[in-house]
C-alpha cells in the first residue's frame, strides 16, 4: 500500500522519474559543483512541499525521483528547480551578487515519465545509472561507430 500524503482537501501519491542536462550537453557536473547541486535540489524541492525520493548526477545529465503535490504541474516545479540552481550556481561559482536573470546552466528541455507501481524499479535504475554507463563505455572501448572516424 503506498504512502499517502495529504493537503486539506486531497490524498495524493504523484511521483516523477525527470532528466535534464547542462547547456549543450557539457560534461561539468562533478567535484565541488555536484556536492553543491545535491544540497541545492533538495532545498528547492522542499521549499515547494515536493520531496527529492532519489537522485543521481551524472557529468552531462540529471535523474531525479521527486514526489510532487498536485496542486503544482510538473513543468513549473522543473522550471523552478532550474532556474533557482542556475542563479544560486552563478552566485556561488561565478561570483554575481546582484539580482538578475538569464543565467543559462540548464539546457530548455527536459524529460518526464510518471511513476507508479513500479517505484523500486526507477530508483534502483537510477541509483546505479553510473555503474551502467561505465559498463556500456567498457564495451565499447576502442569501438568507434562513426564510419568516418577510421
Amino acid at each position: 500500500m503506498p504512502d499517502y500524503k495529504s493537503l486539506t482537501h486531497t490524498r495524493w501519491d504523484c511521483k516523477y522519474h525527470v532528466v535534464f542536462i547542462p547547456k549543450r550537453r557539457q560534461k561539468v557536473i562533478y567535484g565541488r559543483l555536484r556536492k553543491f547541486l545535491g544540497n541545492i535540489f533538495h532545498e528547492l524541492a522542499n521549499r515547494k512541499g515536493c520531496e527529492i525520493l532519489e537522485g543521481h548526477l551524472m557529468r552531462d545529465h540529471v535523474h531525479i525521483c521527486i514526489s510532487i503535490p498536485p496542486k503544482y504541474s510538473v513543468s513549473h516545479v522543473v522550471g523552478y528547480l532550474k532556474g533557482k540552481c542556475a542563479i544560486a550556481i552563478a552566485r556561488h561559482f561565478k561570483g554575481r551578487q546582484r539580482n538578475f536573470g538569464g543565467e543559462n546552466f540548464w539546457a530548455r528541455g527536459y524529460f518526464v515519465t510518471t511513476v507508479g507501481l513500479d517505484e523500486d524499479v526507477v530508483r534502483a535504475y537510477i541509483r546505479d545509472q553510473e555503474k551502467n554507463d561505465e559498463r556500456h563505455d567498457q564495451l565499447n572501448l576502442g569501438w568507434d561507430s562513426r564510419p568516418w572516424a577510421q
